[in-house]
Formats: C-alpha cells, structure tokens, sequence
C-alpha cells in the first residue's frame, strides 16, 4: 500500500511538472534584418565616429543584450540571408560568390529546414515581411526574359507583346517564394531596386505592372535595374508598407492568441534610397543618413506595436543588417566625417571587417538582463539552433549545419559557444575566425604572403598581417576550413553534401578577383 501511495505521488507530481512546462507560453520571435546598415551607423556602436541619431535601435540595445563581434555569412546580401534562415553556410550551394541573379531560382532548397519551418512545427504562425531576394521559379520563357530585363538604367516604350507577357506571367501564382520555405504568409518586394516594381503579397503580385519604370527613377541612389512596374510606382512607399504590415501582422497574432514568428527584412538603407519628405535634411548629412534615421524610426514602430499589443514582455526581438555600408554611400559619408564601419576596415561586399561584422541586438524581457555588452563571436547562421533550443527540440542532422545556440549567451553565460566562423567577400574569397585569429583565403602582394592573417584583439583595423610569423597557425586554421568543407557541417554530427564542390581559395586561375566563384556540381 505504501508503495502504491509514494507511486501515486510521484506520478501526480510528475504530472503536474509537465502541466507547468505546458503552461509556460513559448516566445514570439521578431528577427528585423536591415539592409546594407554598417556597423558604424548605429549610434550605440559607434558613439565617438557615429554622427546619425538611432535612438529606437540604441534603446534596444539598452534593454538587452548588444554583441559586438556578430557577423553575417558574406558581405553581400543573398547568401546573408540563405544562412540566416537556414544555419548553414551559402558556399555550401551554387551560391558561392555574389548575389541571386535578377529574376534568378529559388537558393533555399524546398526540403530544407528554416527558421520559419521550425517555428511552424510547433505552433507558430509565421510571416516574412520585406526583401526575400533568394530567389522564386518565376518560369519565364528564354525568348521573352528580355522583356522583363531589358538592361541597366533604361525605360524603353512599351508594347502590347510586353503588357501580353506581363500579364501572362503576373496574372498566375508564382511558386518558389517564401510561402513555400515554411511563412504562412508574405509581403514585400522581392528586391526593391530590380523588378517587378511592385508588391507581391503570398505568391501574386498586387497588381499587373503596365509600364517600364521611369527613366527619372533610374538613376544613381534610386532604382538601378529596369523593368515592369505598376503605374505611379512610389520608390518612398516601401519601407512604410513594411511597417505597416508588421505593425497588422503582430496585432493580428496578438490578438489570436497564437505565438508568431515574423521576419522583417528591411529594404533600408540600401537603394533606392528614398526617405520619405519627413525624413528629409533630418541627418544633415545628405539622403542616406536621412534614409537610416527613416530606418531606424521604423525599428522604433515594430518595437511600439509590441508593446501597445501587450507582447512585449513575451517576445525575443533580434535586430541586425545583412552586411556593411554599401561603398559609394560610405564613400559620401566619410567625406561628412561620418564612420559608417565605426573602426572596422571596408565596408559592403568586403572579406574584411567592414564587410560581415553588424550589428546584432537581442531583448528577451526575463531572460537577456538589460544594458549587456557580448564580445563573444557570434554568426547570424546561429539563430535556428537558437531556436531550436529554446523550444526543447533538435535539429535534425540535415539542418543548421553550421548553427550553435546562442541561448548560454542570452542567459548570462559568458564562455564562447563557437570558436570559429567563416564570412566570404561578395567575391567567393572566405575568411576563417578561430577566436581572436582571422585567416583571409587571399594574397598580400606587399607582404609577400599568400594569404593573410590577423589577430582581431590586437589589430580590429586589420592593418598588420602577422602570415609570414605565424606559418603554423595558418596551417592549421586552413585544414580547420578543409574540414568544414570536406564534412560538410562545422558542428559535430553526421557527414553531409554540399550541393556542390566548393571552391577553394587562394585561386590561381584569377576567376576569383572576377567574382566567379562558382562550383561545378557534383
């Protein structure tokens, strides 16, 4: 009998434990990716170089937790965001250099794992708002793609084969997008300076574009390819679009009482730079400074809606940009005596600093203490690993190849939860980090060395590279890289493909200062 009673005890307790875990509400998650925003634009990183007013941003910062060695997949944005939805590094597809071509196929293979199948697996109703730029099976035929693509910087008349075309392909459903990569639901752009200028809300656009954009539009700062587009298309309504709909879409969910995952890849501040009249002369330092003020404010809106909604308390919100400063914005910004990289060397499409390293923020209310600074490495490719592990499941060994959970971090922990990361030039060149050591797969003619390597404690400017006296840790960092490319996964676990053969760096046949970096199939 006494056994029984202490059996029965421990089951009802038991019982009631797993009831408790049951009743804990799972996390809302907010991931808002800026676009082409350098380390030095935001104010709380670049408090002495920093000339631009972020203070909806900065106040994130001071309710959570600021990481100031976060780094994206590549200093461009397609393979930025292939890694940052799927945890797995972009060189491990056709994507080794550059970005998804204009009107080009889907990047993230249909069986592969995301942030947004993950947190559909459990529960969540999710929803990507902004720039997808990986790709959709737009199925154009060869004979018309120039007809949807006539060049750079041009508007040509239109015909009645054009409007045929358009509407052919604009009246159907386009497949391949993001509703088919785990978001229930859609709304952007695609790309905001390539065509089709219009929004595509799910798989069809709003609307059948009817003209070629205007000359007038493409322009320097503006639009640069040309292409179909809506009548009356305003460059300056994108970015309140997205805040507009992120703003429904967390009330919406709120309301429904069902926890979300919204990804919010901004179209800002990169081109078209267009701040809307109210933004304009805010910065004093021109367009683009008013375009990330723009930016900021509507950080500043997101993070207001989620409070009005009442979820603030129970939403991990990251913020973070694609890559560096893009080089002619920079360019006018340094000339303004404003850091757009803060002390970093470069900016956008670079294999150094300046390139890769962003801003990455994080506010989890009861979880991230406020006002914490990190300079623990950490890669945007460690959010779905992150994710995983706060919803007590595991990835499966064909996801999140390369994706180590931040949560030890963003609980208080302070010990490195990866040594290594790897963050390319738009170019295909990769770099290796092994704690302080950065290893650049590239030759220094002045210093006569074949590649490159860099103690980030040391030299953050990266301006003294230490190959030539440290041959035997360039040895090893590059068998480091050998095997994360020959196994397939920088984690522990089984062996997987590559969809391709890598390439490897340093190149000899110069296709690599060309920017063709890609592998044959295998």
């Amino acid at each position: 009998m006494k056994r029984s009673l202490v059996f029965a005890f421990v089951l009802a307790s038991l019982v009631l434990w797993v009831s408790s875990l049951a009743a804990v509400p799972r996390p809302n998650v907010v991931i808002i990716l800026a676009d082409d925003l350098g380390y030095g634009d935001v104010q709380c990183y670049n408090p002495e170089g920093g000339k631009i007013k972020t203070p909806h941003i900065d106040r994130l910062a001071t309710q959570g937790i600021r990481f100031t060695d976060g780094h994206t997949s590549s200093g461009v944005c397609s393979p930025t965001r292939y890694a940052l939805l799927t945890g797995r590094y972009h060189w491990r597809t056709r994507l080794q250099s550059g970005i998804v071509e204009h009107l080009g196929a889907p990047l993230i293979a249909p069986d592969r794992l995301t942030i947004a199948g993950l947190a559909k697996q459990h529960g969540y109703r999710t929803a990507c708002i902004g720039k997808w730029h990986l790709g959709w099976d737009w199925n154009i035929p060869a004979e018309q793609k120039e007809m949807f693509a006539p060049g750079r910087a041009v508007s040509p008349p239109v015909t009645d084969a054009h409007r045929a075309a358009w509407r052919a392909l604009f009246s159907q459903p386009i497949a391949g997008g993001p509703t088919t990569r785990g978001f229930d639901e859609y709304f952007g752009t695609d790309v905001p300076n390539q065509s089709p200028y219009c929004f595509i809300e799910n798989d069809r656009t709003v609307g059948i574009p009817s003209v070629f954009l205007p000359l007038a539009l493409l322009k320097p700062h503006l639009a640069g390819l040309a292409g179909p587009a809506l009548e009356n298309w305003k460059l300056e309504g994108i970015l309140p679009a997205l805040g507009d709909r992120a703003v429904d879409f967390i009330s919406r969910q709120t309301k429904a009482r069902q926890p979300f995952l919204l990804y919010l890849p901004l179209t800002a501040p990169h081109t078209p730079i267009a701040p809307n009249a109210e933004w304009g002369g805010k910065s004093g330092l021109g367009p683009y400074g008013d375009f990330v003020m723009e930016t900021d404010a509507v950080v500043g809106r997101v993070l207001a809606a989620l409070e009005t909604s009442g979820a603030a308390e129970n939403t991990l919100v990251i913020f973070t940009s694609d890559n560096g400063c893009a080089p002619q914005a920079y360019a006018q910004m340094k000339a303004k005596g404003h850091a757009s990289s803060g002390p970093l060397r470069d900016f956008k499409g670079s294999v150094y600093e300046g390139g890769h390293r962003v801003p990455l923020i994080v506010r989890w209310p009861g979880v991230v203490s406020p006002g914490r600074v990190s300079r623990q490495l950490v890669h945007q490719a460690d959010f779905i690993a992150t994710l995983a592990d706060l919803l007590g499941t595991t990835l499966p060994p064909t996801a999140g190849e390369d994706s180590f959970s931040l949560l030890p971090l963003l609980r208080g922990d302070d010990r490195p939860t990866r040594d290594n990361a790897v963050s390319c030039a738009a170019s295909g060149i990769p770099s290796l980090r092994r704690g302080p050591w950065k290893l650049v797969l590239a030759a220094d003619p002045e210093a006569g060395t074949a590649v490159q390597l860099y103690n980030l404690d040391d030299d953050l400017g990266e301006t003294r590279n230490l190959a030539a006296e440290k041959k035997e840790l360039v040895a090893t960092m590059r068998a480091t890289l050998e095997k994360f490319i020959r196994e397939g996964r920088s984690t522990s676990g089984a062996v997987q493909p590559n969809d391709v053969e890598v390439v490897r760096f340093p190149r000899t046949d110069g296709a690599a200062a060309k920017g063709k970096g890609k592998g044959k199939a295998k």
